[in-house]
């Protein structure tokens, strides 16, 4: 007779982000430390439609509905203290979902992570 294989665990996210990169990140590894297993990043409207923060438009929409991530710096400080290659991260993004990707993988990279062990998914509508 042959041991039965177990089934993976299951992936635990919480949809979240808010107010700022800094922000956020507390409430990941707060969260992560409590057992989540996996992150799912809830961008601000600006964010997902491409504005930057300063644009008259994106005016009292800033990390509003989502933690706010116009370049490199809050993307570092979003995931900053959490192995991204240990990580399954969703991200809702849309139109912005390939710029962002290509923004995590960097902050992935200069984490010292192998691109290829990278887990999750993006969403575009």
């Amino acid at each position: 007779m042959t041991e039965r294989q177990k089934d993976r665990p299951w992936l635990m996210r919480t949809y979240a982000g808010h107010s700022t990169a800094e922000a956020s990140n507390e409430l990941y590894r707060r969260n992560l430390a409590k057992g989540q297993t996996g992150l799912s990043v809830a961008f601000d409207l600006p964010t997902q439609t491409g504005y930057d923060p300063d644009h008259i438009l994106a005016r009292g929409e800033v990390g509003r509905v989502g933690v706010p991530v116009s370049h490199l710096g809050d993307m570092r400080r979003l995931f900053q203290d959490i192995p991204l290659e240990q990580m399954n991260t969703s991200m809702t993004i849309n139109a912005t979902a390939m710029w962002l990707l290509a923004l995590y993988q960097v902050v992935a990279e200069e984490q010292g992570a192998d691109p290829g062990k990278l887990q999750g998914t993006t969403q575009n509508d």
